[in-house]
């Protein structure tokens, strides 16, 4: 496809965006703008104009938005290859070459949300610490904030009078350590090592960023401070940082996004080209007046004039209900009469709710209608515990530091170990500094576990050793 067809089809604001090479870009998109189809077309034009593809670094905050983005810059420039993934999947990739300087192997292993889970009751064990007023999910979150404020579990410091962060303050030194020894991170750990990496190592981050000349981010607006700490170092000696985002469109504060980074863009980059997406191709013209009119009362924000050529619609309703159980008669009864007449099938319905605690009424009200439903809560592949079982004896197998996979496996299938057995193993590990496979393999030389115990703990650490030998 040549330039000109790349063009082709593009409104001003949208080729202006797209034929914008060096320097800094901040684009504005409003819902329904062709955000993405700006940003492949940006991409293929940056190789048109004999950018090189390995120049170029696209972030997304989705596996699929960055496979979207894929698919199609490859039908616009075929056999092109642009590294697009997320934030977590860069730094990942990042980390296998530099694991070194943040004093991991190249084999580290990435904890998800349960093996953090596990590794953090894991620590709390050991430390003997009342957590009768916190949960760990809370000790966690107070830790996962830390981490994606960069700050580290030295430099930690807990407010006065905040009992929980005087409780986080023992337990992240800790849970670090477990980590480090463990030879795993988790999901926050991937930023942070890479934000500090790059931030304390100035050799390295010169060379990436010469490296990733041209940098594109996605909803910039849900950045948090660790993933602008990266997006901006990478942007120093070669400033081409292009981001895209809407301010209005911000939703994960909850998180630690912060709307700074997008507000302030242009005070980070003072000779930022700005370019605004206003035009809407998904929503009719009395949708976008009301929800114009709505987010106008937003006071932190970059107003846009938003319009489209669309039909003007029907009217935009808004309805309230007295209790939640008259909102479910309702929408079971609007369904119902709908499919009822032949005018609607019931997979044409989708119900959304925001916690699923309110999913309860819905779904009796669709009974009491007989409206056939399912609710999508479906287990992924990867995540059936028989799965995680045989990734956690591969984890192992590569990593004999992970206890986290130990843990998960020692019982799968059952050899009789009982918590007290296990908790006298970690004692005797964490005793001598040794992951638990090895302490497993000394079993013979801990006099408090009983002699059934220590049989079912060599011959696990044997069995392992045997597969390794296999690998």
């Amino acid at each position: 496809m040549g330039v000109e067809s790349l063009l082709a089809g593009l409104t001003p604001a949208q080729r202006e965006a797209v034929q914008h090479v060096e320097g800094p870009l901040l684009i504005l998109a409003g819902p329904g703008s062709g955000k993405t189809r700006v940003v492949t077309h940006r991409i293929a034009y940056l190789l048109h104009m004999g950018v090189r593809a390995e120049s170029i670094l696209a972030l997304t905050f989705t596996n699929k938005a960055a496979e979207e983005m894929r698919i199609r810059v490859e039908r616009l420039v075929p056999g092109r290859t642009v590294w697009m993934g997320t934030f977590h999947r860069f730094c990942a990739r990042l980390l296998r070459q530099y694991a070194g300087v943040v004093g991991l192997g190249e084999d580290y292993v990435i904890y998800d949300a349960e093996d953090s889970a596990r590794a953090l009751a894991t620590v709390l064990s050991r430390l003997k610490l009342d957590t009768a007023h916190f949960t760990p999910q809370a000790i966690a979150a107070g830790i996962s904030w830390a981490k994606n404020q960069l700050v580290g579990p030295d430099e930690y410091r807990p407010r006065a009078g905040h009992p929980l962060g005087a409780l986080v303050a023992r337990v992240y030194p800790a849970y670090q350590e477990h980590l480090l020894q463990a030879n795993a991170v988790d999901f926050d750990d991937l930023l942070l090592h890479v934000a500090r990496l790059l931030r304390d190592h100035p050799e390295i981050r010169r060379t990436l960023d010469h490296r990733y000349r041209f940098v594109l981010v996605d909803e910039y607006q849900d950045t948090n401070l660790a993933q602008y700490a990266i997006a901006r170092a990478l942007s120093i000696d070669h400033p081409n940082l292009a981001v895209t985002g809407d301010p209005d469109q911000s939703i994960y504060g909850w998180r630690g996004a912060n709307l700074n980074n997008i507000l302030e863009f242009e005070k980070d980059f003072p000779q930022v080209k700005v370019v605004r997406l206003e035009q809407n191709y998904r929503s009719t013209q009395r949708i976008l007046r009301v929800a114009s009119a709505l987010i106008a009362h937003n006071v932190r924000r970059k107003p846009k004039a938003l319009f489209t050529e669309n039909g003007e619609g029907a009217p935009v309703r808004l309805v309230t209900y007295a209790t939640q159980r008259d909102e479910a008669e309702t929408i079971a009864r609007t369904i119902a009469e709908a499919v009822s007449s032949g005018r609607r099938r019931p997979r044409d319905f989708a119900v959304f709710y925001r916690v699923n605690a309110l999913s309860r009424s819905v779904e009796l009200a669709l009974r009491q209608h007989g409206v056939p439903y399912q609710v999508v809560q479906g287990v992924e592949f990867f995540q059936r515990k028989e799965i995680r079982d045989v990734l956690a004896y591969l984890r192992l197998i590569q990593n004999p530091r992970d206890d986290v996979a130990f843990l998960r496996i020692i019982n799968e299938p059952p050899r009789g170990l009982g918590a007290t057995s296990l908790r006298r193993l970690a004692d005797y590990a964490a005793g001598h500094r040794l992951p638990l496979i090895e302490a497993a393999r000394r079993a013979g030389e801990i006099p408090s576990l009983g002699r059934r115990a220590q049989a079912a703990l060599k011959e696990f650490a044997a069995m392992l050793d045997r597969l390794v030998a296999m690998a």
